[in-house]
């Protein structure tokens, strides 16, 4: 199964997200990370700047990258959000 990563990663207009695209079986999912959930499972400080987000997402990138394509093969939709306690086991 195709789960190539595109390298398209941008912070929401409003600062409260990181969007990114996944492609999963040939089909391309858009994707968003809340900022809450960079707080609570990547430790990204609740003041962090617009550079401090995108590395906090950088440094969970593998973890992040994987829990989308999971749910992007469960679900068969076309976008995600991806929150807090989808990383919680």
């Amino acid at each position: 199964m195709d789960t190539t990563n595109v390298s398209e990663i941008v912070l929401a207009t409003d600062g409260t997200a990181v969007e990114f695209p996944i492609v999963v079986g040939g089909r391309e999912v858009r994707c968003v990370l809340t900022r809450d959930a960079l707080e609570q499972c990547f430790w990204l400080p609740s003041n962090a700047d617009e550079a401090r987000l995108l590395k906090a997402f950088a440094d969970g990138r593998n973890r992040i990258f994987a829990l989308a394509v999971r749910r992007a093969m469960q679900t068969k939709t076309d976008s995600l959000k991806l929150t807090a306690s989808d990383f919680e086991r």
